[in-house]
């Protein structure tokens, strides 16, 4: 009865795991075909990657958003880690009953989807002569009920006898946390640098209405602008989308062990 429960489970793990990767292989097999041999279904590799990436350099300012998303997630990345991690930290280290009902109410803000508040914003930052610059497309990044949130729950787990020990040492509270808390949450930062960073380089709405330069192209934007007009090369679209999935992927998997602890709260 065992070894038939250990062969079902190996067969739905088998099947998860074909229909999770049978994705990206088929977006592989695709930038290296012909629109033509994707359109007829062709599932293995061709002989058409150059000819692909040829093709899209000469009809989308590649290096440009490469170069615009791999800024903008960085800088936001960093920004908001450092943010976020000190709001979340102080939040409860410093904690009462205020706080506490601060917290609420910017927990009830992730119940609020983007798009309700992107007409506000634009109007707000409109009337601050701020379109079509940086400040307006990371701002609204920078500080997250959901980040916060990480590092609120991932600073419960820090022992606090630490911190008052290194009070009487006389250490100020700015290097105890830049001492003390930032090395020991090594795995709460990875976390949520893998989730930042992802979410600010799949952005592709904000970008979108905010940035209205074509020097300030991202790679969603190139993915977008890629599938519009009468015909569409899908070979070209597909190694699009493949240079676009790459960094977040590489991202992921350099941090999934990070991912991973952070997520559950760990703390090393």
């Amino acid at each position: 009865m065992t070894k038939v429960k250990t062969t079902i489970a190996y067969i739905i793990l088998i099947i998860a795991s074909f229909l999770s990767a049978f994705p990206l292989y088929y977006m592989i097999c695709g930038a290296t075909n012909s629109s033509i041999d994707i359109v007829r279904g062709k599932l293995f590799p061709g002989i058409y990657l150059i000819e692909n990436y040829q093709s899209l350099i000469a009809n989308q300012n590649l290096g440009r958003a490469m170069f615009n998303s791999f800024r903008n997630a960085i800088v936001i990345t960093v920004i908001a880690l450092l943010i976020c991690s000190i709001a979340g930290y102080g939040f409860e280290i410093y904690h009462d009953k205020g706080k506490d009902l601060l917290m609420n109410i910017l927990l009830l803000a992730m119940m609020l989807p983007f798009v309700a508040i992107m007409i506000p914003l634009f109007k707000m930052f409109s009337s601050w002569k701020l379109v079509n610059t940086w400040i307006a497309l990371a701002l609204p990044s920078l500080s997250t009920p959901f980040l916060i949130m990480m590092f609120r729950q991932a600073a419960r787990s820090f022992p606090h006898d630490i911190i008052q020990a290194a009070r009487l040492e006389g250490l100020s509270e700015i290097r105890i946390f830049f001492t003390m808390f930032l090395p020991i949450m090594k795995s709460t930062y990875g976390a949520a640098m893998t989730v930042t960073f992802m979410s600010a380089w799949n952005n592709y709405l904000w970008p979108t209405v905010i940035l209205q330069d074509s020097k300030a192209i991202t790679m969603p934007m190139l993915v977008a602008n890629l599938k519009s007009g009468y015909s569409v090369d899908y070979g070209m679209l597909m190694l699009g989308v493949l240079i676009c999935t790459l960094p977040t992927a590489v991202i992921f998997l350099c941090l999934q062990k990070s991912f991973a602890n952070g997520i559950t709260g760990a703390v090393k």
